[in-house]
Order: structure tokens, then sequence, then C-alpha cells
């Protein structure tokens, strides 16, 4: 049984994608090709995928559609096929959980790299843990409890128990949402800056210190002894509370 990583080409110009195929089937990769968004979902349900790369520009539905609807669904690896034009997709791309993207026109050899990369981040990091809502990621939208807070992912809102909104920063609510979706679990500050901001993370970047110092401001009752935002000196940081859908109440007990 052939064991090695299937790739999901998902581009409208037949000579790109088609061009894409061939090449990363000479790397070794199983490569599947499709020419829309509704070709897409029909590869996707018939095959386990590893990867999608996905064109922004196509007609009908996009690619950042798309994404946001593979993103809702679950986690599967994302790099998206940009224009230069495209800074403001290429920024909405990463802020929908893209883990990359490239530039067209593109050396194959860049995304090759950019594939490889993201493969292995993607086998570093633990396992997300569902969606709420079940698999049809309907019914008014994620929304989480933990401790006596809710995150509500479709308005990008933190509730307090008596229903107040603390105002998040993009950046602060990404955070949030990756602990939310990774709870109990020590995560890298490597790995916390791959899930939110991808490529835009530099080398020795201390922005996720940072962020989660502002966060343990707004969610923690004293930010200087955390008990939901935990730090393991040497591994990074965990959110050390159960997190359950907002409908279901929370459990009994204290955060360790």
């Amino acid at each position: 049984m052939d064991e090695s990583p299937h790739i999901l080409v998902v581009d409208d110009h037949r000579e790109i994608r088609d061009a894409l195929g061939k090449y990363l089937t000479r790397q070794g990769y199983r490569v599947t090709v499709a020419e829309s968004a509704v070709a897409a979902r029909r590869v996707l349900a018939a095959a386990a995928i590893d990867l999608a790369v996905i064109d922004i520009m196509m007609p009908g539905e996009d690619g950042l559609s798309l994404t946001r609807d593979l993103r809702s669904k679950g986690d599967l690896p994302v790099i998206l096929l940009t224009a230069v034009a495209e800074e403001t997709d290429r920024i909405v791309g990463l802020e929908l959980g893209a883990d990359d993207y490239v530039t067209k026109p593109f050396n194959p050899r860049e995304l090759l790299a950019r594939i490889k990369a993201v493969l292995r981040r993607a086998q570093s990091l633990p396992p997300q843990r569902p969606a709420a809502g079940g698999e049809s990621g309907q019914g008014g939208g994620e929304r989480l409890r933990f401790a006596q807070w809710v995150l509500d992912f479709d308005r990008r809102e933190l509730l307090r128990g008596d229903g107040t909104v603390v105002p998040l920063s993009t950046g602060e609510f990404l955070l949030l949402a990756v602990f939310l979706r990774h709870p109990r679990r020590v995560l890298s500050r490597d790995q916390l800056l791959d899930l939110t901001r991808g490529r835009a993370a530099q080398p020795f970047d201390r922005a996720v210190d940072n962020q989660i110092s502002r966060l343990r401001r707004k969610i923690e009752a004293d930010p200087k002894r955390p008990e939901l935002i935990v730090t393991h000196w040497g591994g990074g940081y965990a959110f050390a509370a159960d997190v359950v859908p907002a409908d279901q109440a929370p459990a009994e007990r204290t955060p360790s």
C-alpha cells in the first residue's frame, strides 16, 4: 500500500493543475487534481487527503470560501496560491487558517519546500479537537466554554458569564482559539506561531509571549499566577482548563 502523502491540487487553470500534478507525482507524492471547489469536495469525500493546494482566484466559489469551509470541519493543511496583487486575500487566507501561501508565478521547487514544511508541522502537532455543532458546522456557529468564559468563533467575541463582551485583538483571538482546540496539550512557541501566524512568523519571534501576557490579563483571575494558560518551562504553554461546547455545562473541575 502506498503510504506517501496524498496532495489535492485545486486550480481552474488546467495547465497549472496538470503541471503541478505531474511535478509532485515525480517527487513521490500521490496527487489528485480538481478544477473547482465543487470538484474538490467530491475528492475530499472519496479520498483521504493529507494536504490541499488551493488557488484563491477561481470562478464560482473561490479558494478563500473553500478554505473557510475546510477549516470549519477539520484541520486539513492548506497552502494557498495567490497572485502578486492579492495582498489582502493572502492576509484573509492566513486568518481563515491557511497554513501557508505561494505567490504566482512561482518555482515548483518553492511550492515543494512549502509542502514539505507544512506536512512536517502538521505531523508534529497534537490532534485538533472536533468543532462544536457536529459535522455539518451549522446551528449557530462554534461556541466553546471554559471556566466562566465563552468564545464565539463566528463573532470572534469573548463573553463573561454575565454576557459581557471582552474585546480581543485578532492575534489574541487566534491564540485563544488554538488553545481551546488543543486543551491540556503543551504547545511550543514554534507550534503556536505556526498555528496562529504561519509565514508571518519570524525567527526568534517573541510575539507569542506578548500575546499570552495580554490574554492572561483578560481571562485570568490573577494574571501573575495563571491557572488557565500555564507555562511549561523549556516546553511552551498549555491550556489547563476543560473545554466544552457552550451549550454543555462545564465540568466541575478546578484548573490545575
